[in-house]
């Protein structure tokens, strides 16, 4: 069993019950622990200041914490677990605490918006500030209203589509999605973008191309930025083809904007995973590049943000 527990972060949300529920059968997939994670209310953390200061030895030793029931039961269900379920409550502003308990986690799970979060935005600050900086790889499991799949929380044999820039993705970001390809026993298909389009007639409504490796000879048809894509992509992709013989892949190469492709692609995938920033920002940056966030915003499934070894911010 790896040593690196799953974390999920909830709030005793329906947004953060998805995001436990997805956790759980990561933490299944990967023969790991699973470490539920809850932020106190700031109510809660002044209770516990108060009788601290206080020494009132009339008050109860600890603010009662709903979410710890919830969670209790809703675990307790009779579904499968993984071995080592642990709840921690934890202390301070969301972003910080998540942040300081996912050092060496191998994920971080959490919803799109939590309890406080209004329900017209897409995404909630403690998930976006969560994703720009943790030091692990945060999957952001998004809420009913955006899901493009029947049941994303569950296990899925769709695909796990991987956001490449053949020259400049992170190791780290291929990695994690060929191993999640490999726990699931599912495809990981490639995307790249290209800046030349081919003729107008054939970017309207024209899907993308999925292209296996054995269809890149000399003689095939195709736009050449799009073969080129396709040749700089089968080159970077080869040592993680060796390194997991068993996961199938197919390579697409896309006109235009990356994003709007991803997140197509986010309806029938089972994970969509892209790298935090670009990788010639300084990682003091709080931000995150613009694919990572325009996939957080709008992707119609689980999005995993995987950082850089570098990362610790």
């Amino acid at each position: 069993m790896s040593k690196a527990p799953v974390i999920a972060a909830v709030d005793g949300s329906e947004h953060s019950l998805r995001a436990l529920q997805w956790a759980r059968g990561a933490a299944l997939r990967h023969g790991t622990g699973l470490l539920v994670a809850h932020v106190l209310p700031d109510h809660a953390q002044l209770y516990a200041g108060r009788r601290a200061s206080l020494h009132d030895a009339s008050e109860p030793d600890e603010y009662p914490d709903p979410v710890h029931d919830w969670v209790r039961n809703m675990i307790g269900g009779g579904t499968e677990l993984p071995d080592g379920v642990r709840y921690e409550s934890l202390e301070g502003s969301v972003p910080e605490a998540l942040r300081v308990i996912g050092t060496g986690a191998l994920m971080l799970v959490m919803g799109s918006r939590g309890r406080g979060g209004f329900a017209s935005l897409l995404l909630g600050s403690s998930s976006r500030a969560v994703a720009s900086t943790a030091a692990c790889p945060v999957v952001v499991v998004p809420h009913a209203e955006r899901n493009g799949r029947a049941a994303a929380t569950e296990e899925s044999a769709g695909r796990v589509v991987l956001g490449l820039h053949a020259a400049e993705t992170p190791d780290d970001v291929l990695s994690f999605a060929f191993e999640e390809a490999a726990v699931r026993g599912t495809t990981v298909q490639v995307v790249s973008a290209y800046a030349v389009p081919p003729a107008p007639a054939l970017v309207i409504d024209r899907p993308f191309e999925v292209i296996p490796p054995e269809g890149l000879a000399d003689e095939g048809d195709g736009v050449p930025a799009e073969r080129e894509m396709l040749r700089s992509q089968t080159q970077r992709l080869a040592p993680l083809r060796a390194h997991y013989p068993d996961v199938p892949v197919e390579q697409a190469a896309v006109p235009g904007d990356p994003a709007g492709r991803l997140v197509d692609a986010s309806r029938s995938a089972a994970l969509v995973v892209v790298g935090r920033h670009h990788p010639r920002r300084t990682a003091l940056s709080l931000q995150i590049g613009s694919v990572a966030h325009a996939v957080l915003h709008h992707a119609h499934g689980p999005v995993a943000i995987v950082p850089t070894l570098g990362d610790n911010v």
